[in-house]
């Protein structure tokens, strides 16, 4: 089997989108990550939802998780509210990792190799350079444990 067989239509973002939007994509649908585009609508980053979790946990937070448990509800009521105004570009290290780009011709193992490889969730499926589908680690083990 390829990667274009097993490609998954799934929701993109481009790099100036909004921040708060992306996590409420991300939440509604409980994805483990989305594809950032770039302004030529070619695959330009792995935004994974884990992310934008971390985003939402201040710095002294992650710095001390011990904290954590000292902050109060209203403040955690008000934790999205680091994403206003932002886009998903900012959600984004400044270095960022390696994308986990496969081609359409690739096989299930080329494309476990890769996202093990990555440590990410999805991976982006391309043919000439242009956005085929998205293949998710549930995907692709679904598909592997299946017996042909």
């Amino acid at each position: 089997m390829h990667a274009n067989e097993m490609a998954e239509e799934f929701p993109v973002v481009e790099q100036g989108s909004s921040a708060l939007e992306a996590a409420r994509l991300l939440a509604h649908n409980r994805l483990p990550g989305l594809v950032v585009t770039g302004e030529d609508g070619k695959p330009w980053a792995i935004l994974p939802a884990s992310q934008v979790v971390r985003f939402l946990v201040p710095a002294y937070v992650q710095d001390d998780p011990s904290l954590a448990g000292v902050l109060s509800e209203s403040m955690a009521d008000h934790a999205a509210d680091a994403l206003g105004g932002k886009t998903v570009r900012q959600l984004l290290p400044a270095q960022r990792p390696e994308l986990p780009v496969v081609r359409a011709d690739d096989t299930l193992i080329e494309v476990a190799a890769t996202m093990a490889r990555l440590r990410c969730p999805l991976a982006a499926v391309v043919d000439g350079g242009g956005l085929v589908g998205v293949i998710t680690a549930s995907r692709l083990l679904e598909l592997a444990l299946v017996p042909h």
